[in-house]
């Protein structure tokens, strides 16, 4: 877990010093995955919304101590304990009609642009790969805390169609837009 840890810090210190974006006291934070979670719902035509979570990983955000803006972020979630309540729907979630989580075990998100919009607020701009399938999406991030202990909630809706799952008969009856939100707490 440490190795991927690193590996991922390794990479989100990759992508922003490619961005030229790094401050000069800017360093890594692990996330904490216990405290930390990941959740979506989604319109369903017989239950209204389905809901779930997943549990995050790992991950790194890149800050400077003083400042609770970060200048990089990245995250991997667990696919594979996806959960909504429901065995028979996570399984078929899980199977190859929707995620492929044998195949596909983790989604991962990798931040390329954070405009901040306040002072603890700001716009996360990166690639989110679900399916093996990597593509744009935009977060909407609230800071909570201090610089010492900032926690952060983040707000996404991703079209579910944009990574290459197939179509199932269930399709029609499932919303393409999935909210999901993120809750950060670093280490």
């Amino acid at each position: 877990m440490r190795a991927l840890l690193r590996n991922i810090g390794v990479l989100a210190l990759i992508v922003a010093t490619a961005r030229g974006a790094i401050a000069a006291d800017a360093e890594p934070y692990g996330i904490e995955p216990g405290k930390s979670k990941a959740a979506f719902s989604v319109q369903h035509i017989f239950v209204e919304r389905v809901t779930g979570t997943l549990p995050i990983l790992s991950g790194v955000v890149t800050r400077s101590a003083s400042s609770i803006i970060p200048e990089s972020a990245t995250a991997v979630l667990d696919a594979t304990k996806l959960e909504t309540g429901d065995p028979d729907r996570d399984a078929s979630l899980q199977s190859p009609d929707f995620f492929d989580t044998k195949k596909y075990p983790t989604w991962t998100f990798a931040s390329t642009k954070i405009t901040p919009q306040g002072p603890a607020a700001f716009g996360m701009d990166g690639t989110l790969t679900i399916h093996g399938v990597g593509q744009p999406e935009h977060l909407d991030v609230v800071v909570r805390g201090d610089a010492a202990h900032p926690t952060y909630h983040a707000v996404a809706h991703v079209d579910r169609h944009a990574f290459g799952m197939p179509l199932t008969r269930l399709d029609p009856t499932i919303g393409a837009t999935v909210d999901v939100t993120l809750d950060i707490v670093l280490r």
